[in-house]
């Protein structure tokens, strides 16, 4: 079950995704229950960063109401694999630091995958990755693992509390997707602290979320939009994002 605020964030999120979407060249549809996944995760494998494969389900296509609507002016077809098609699950493939994560461990390799296919293989069609308490934005390591995806590569920034061994690192430039967090309320870090953080609501882990980024991106260095979709295929909010015609 995705929580009430996730799900507010979600719609939050697709809003900004429907009217940034000529600045795409195509887009990729995550499931909120798979999304949900991936936060929590994330937060249960503190403090590093993991490693995930998504693969997309092949008798399920984009609703075709909902990629043309998304669509924008600088649409790519045959962009990436699995383009047009909903991404079905997620596994956890690695965990470590920056560096290390990118890695595909031998248990995830078989006779199909040579090392000349490069450190991820092609196991899965699509990435993910996480940013602890950092941005969703690319790091050079982050650019070089992409060149190896036959999909595309998302990256997942949290900022919670308590950080523990993680403080909040934001000293770096690139554009920042963020679910929601202008309608969050404030809240003091502290009873000695003046600063204030949004709060989207309490994740499963116990921790506090301040915010939640997502980017994807093809190895070209092409955005994609993503949208985060319910049971039905639908994003988030579609009622409010498209006004009925009478």
């Amino acid at each position: 079950m995705v929580e009430t605020w996730l799900v507010d964030a979600m719609r939050s999120y697709n809003a900004e995704s429907y009217s940034m979407r000529h600045a795409y060249a195509a887009q990729l549809h995550l499931p909120g229950p798979v999304f949900r996944e991936l936060v929590v995760w994330a937060l249960q494998s503190l403090p590093d960063e993991i490693l995930v494969g998504l693969d997309v389900d092949p008798n399920r296509k984009h609703i075709g109401e909902v990629e043309s609507t998304f669509e924008g002016q600088e649409h790519v077809s045959n962009l990436f694999g699995g383009q047009g098609y909903v991404i079905k699950e997620a596994h956890v493939v690695n965990r470590g630091d920056s560096y290390s994560v990118h890695h595909l461990p031998e248990e995830w390799t078989d006779d199909l995958f040579s090392g000349q296919r490069g450190s991820r293989a092609g196991r899965f069609t699509h990435w993910l990755h996480t940013h602890p308490n950092a941005p969703a934005i690319p790091s050079g390591a982050d650019t070089d693992a992409a060149q190896e995806t036959t999909g595309v590569d998302m990256i997942l920034g949290l900022r919670f509390s308590p950080e523990g061994p993680l403080p909040w690192f934001d000293d770096v430039d690139g554009t920042r997707r963020s679910l929601g967090t202008e309608h969050a309320p404030k809240t003091k870090r502290s009873w000695f602290s003046r600063k204030e953080l949004p709060v989207l609501g309490i994740a499963p882990t116990g921790h506090s979320i301040h915010d939640i980024q997502l980017i994807a991106f093809h190895k070209t260095g092409l955005g994609v939009n993503v949208l985060l979709i319910d049971e039905s295929g639908y994003p988030y909010g579609w009622d409010e994002l498209i006004q009925p015609t009478s």
